[in-house]
């Protein structure tokens, strides 16, 4: 299968090519440059709308779409510009995608849109799935945005919105954030600690990624392990599996100062207790569907 990927050099993107290679598929990197360290690839510029058209001819039939390119949530603090660029960048260029893929004279069987537990905004102890209303909140209005820029594909193709949650590796995203200072002994619970957090492995989600390139599943999938934790567990196991102490809560104020009020509620402090329904009714099996076999898992490779 030929899959156009986008975001192919991120945290995430980079697993995922590897893995696509692995399991005999041939993966095209969807650049916003002239090179890739994926190699040769179709160029594109989702803030300009364009699309190298005479790349993405020759690369032949596009089987399939896995879109995972976008602003980064975290990467600095939501002044009013930045919160701009989040939402132009998930909506212009899912849109532009999609909308490319539609004007193909055979679309690509199935489009995986990336997308984020967000969607459900704070909402306690209350137990969601793909079936539960949408949140409120900044994060929550960008991925019903995000999701509905599809579209123009919707009607042409197999569309699946990942709705990924917080994933896990020390390679990158928020559990390489806290390695160094979980290393030293200073890590801690975050507020109160009974928020609950929806986890998934890196593993588990290339492997969901590949198994819904060829499984019938569409529309909302939760990437999330069938066992989320709250934030005073999950920092009770990272300690455990690093044999540190995790005594010191993390002052709510210096991550006010950091990041601001608003990121800082949104994403480290809001609550989603979020199962994988859509996964599991179609039979696919995580590996690591606890936290403290996800974290081994990781510390050991």
């Amino acid at each position: 299968m030929q899959v156009l990927v986008s975001g192919s050099t991120g945290f995430i993107g980079s697993a995922l090519m590897a893995e696509l290679r692995a399991a005999g598929h041939a993966p095209v990197p969807l650049v916003r440059g002239s090179a890739s360290i994926n190699g040769p690839g179709v160029r594109w510029d989702p803030a300009a709308g364009t699309i190298d058209h005479d790349a993405l001819a020759a690369a032949g039939r596009i089987d399939a779409v896995i879109h995972l390119a976008g602003e980064g949530l975290a990467e600095r603090r939501w002044s009013q510009a930045q919160k701009a660029r989040i939402l132009d960048s998930r909506i212009n260029g899912t849109h532009l995608l999609a909308s490319t893929m539609a004007s193909l004279d055979s679309p690509p069987a199935v489009f995986l849109s990336g997308s984020a537990i967000g969607f459900y905004g704070d909402r306690d102890n209350e137990k969601l799935t793909e079936r539960s209303a949408p949140g409120h909140g900044f994060v929550a209005e960008v991925v019903q945005a995000w999701e509905a820029a599809t579209e123009p594909l919707d009607q042409r193709t197999r569309v699946v919105h990942l709705r990924t949650g917080i994933v896990l590796d020390p390679s990158g995203g928020a559990l390489a954030e806290q390695l160094p200072f979980f290393k030293l002994g200073l890590g801690g619970r975050i507020g109160k600690g009974t928020q609950w957090m929806s986890w998934i492995s890196l593993t588990d989600h290339v492997a969901a990624m590949l198994w819904l390139l060829e499984h019938p599943v569409a529309g909302a999938v939760n990437l999330t392990a069938p066992n989320p934790v709250t934030n005073a567990e999950f920092t009770k196991t990272l300690g455990s599996a690093l044999r540190r102490p995790t005594l010191i809560p993390t002052p709510t104020i210096a991550l006010w100062a950091k990041l601001g009020r608003p990121l800082t509620q949104e994403l480290l402090l809001s609550s989603s207790h979020i199962s994988p329904c859509a996964l599991v009714a179609e039979g696919f099996v995580f590996e690591h569907a606890r936290l403290e076999r996800a974290l081994t898992a990781a510390f050991r490779g």
